[in-house]
């Protein structure tokens, strides 16, 4: 057994060798990078350039968009304004042409008070017999035929213009005419888009000159046959002045009353409530 001892140590000190050798190859190899991995920081790499990227892009587009919507708020808000300042000129025409055929009915009251007076000292006068201008009912005022159109519907710049020619009577005062006009208006263009507004007005120049009843029926008809005019609320609101005048103080007080329910904080509203104050107290 002893030669065998001197061969297994000379074995083990080849094998040692060998293993020590073998070492420095191992450390070279374990510090080289790994190609799978080299390979997925350089994916990471491009994804996250490709991000930003898309980042940029999306900034970029919200940016365009937040200005286009700045832009059409500031062209709406532009818009709001001038029909807010069209609103408020239209209401002051209102105001002015309601005090304006108040003054002409207070001046038509103190004629009315001057003629009765020199009257009374005077022989009494013979009742006339009502005249084709005085009708018993209310009837639209006899004018020409409507223009029309080669296919026979009436002309919408025809319309226009009768409408026009009424309208301005009234403003100059003309009564008798803008009560024709607007009358012939209504029987010739029952549908036109303006014929709500020829009730209203038809309304007032029969309010204007005293003449209560038919300004009873017309304004009632614009609240009939016209519900959701713009007229509507004013119709309602002279209905309940004609009333008034009428001294038919409670169906006057019910119709003001209405006018402030219905359309609260419009023009019409106020002016209802005024008038109202202005009433009589119901009796008890």
């Amino acid at each position: 057994m002893k030669p065998i001892e001197p061969a297994l140590v000379l074995m083990r000190a080849v094998l040692l060798a060998v293993g020590l050798a073998a070492l420095p190859g191992c450390a070279s190899l374990s510090s080289e990078p790994d190609p799978t991995q080299v390979r997925l920081d350089d994916i990471d790499r491009r994804l996250g350039g490709v991000e930003r990227v898309v980042n940029n892009q999306s900034m970029v587009e919200l940016a365009k968009r937040n200005d286009q919507l700045t832009a059409e708020v500031r062209a709406l808000r532009g818009q709001i304004e001038e029909l807010q300042n069209a609103q408020e000129q239209l209401k002051t025409q209102q105001r002015s042409l309601y005090a304006d055929l108040d003054k002409r009915i207070g001046g038509t009251a103190t004629q009315s008070t001057g003629s009765e007076a020199a009257t009374s000292a005077s022989p009494p006068m013979p009742a006339r017999a009502p005249t084709a201008t005085t009708p018993a009912t209310i009837r639209p005022a006899t004018v020409g035929p409507a223009a029309t159109t080669q296919g026979g519907a009436p002309s919408n710049a025809a319309a226009q213009q009768r409408y026009g020619a009424a309208f301005d009577a009234l403003k100059a005062g003309n009564y008798a005419a803008a009560i024709s006009g607007f009358g012939g208006f209504l029987r010739d263009y029952p549908t036109n888009a303006l014929a709500d507004n020829a009730q209203y007005w038809l309304g007032e120049a029969y309010y204007v000159t005293r003449d209560y009843e038919r300004a009873l029926i017309a304004f009632t008809r614009v609240g009939q046959q016209w519900p959701d005019s713009r007229k509507a609320p004013d119709a309602q609101l002279k209905l309940g002045y004609t009333q008034f005048e009428l001294k038919r103080y409670s169906a006057a007080r019910a119709t003001l009353a209405d006018v402030s329910s219905r359309w609260p904080g419009s023009e019409a509203a106020r002016l209802a409530q005024e008038r109202l104050k202005r009433l009589p107290a119901p009796p008890p």
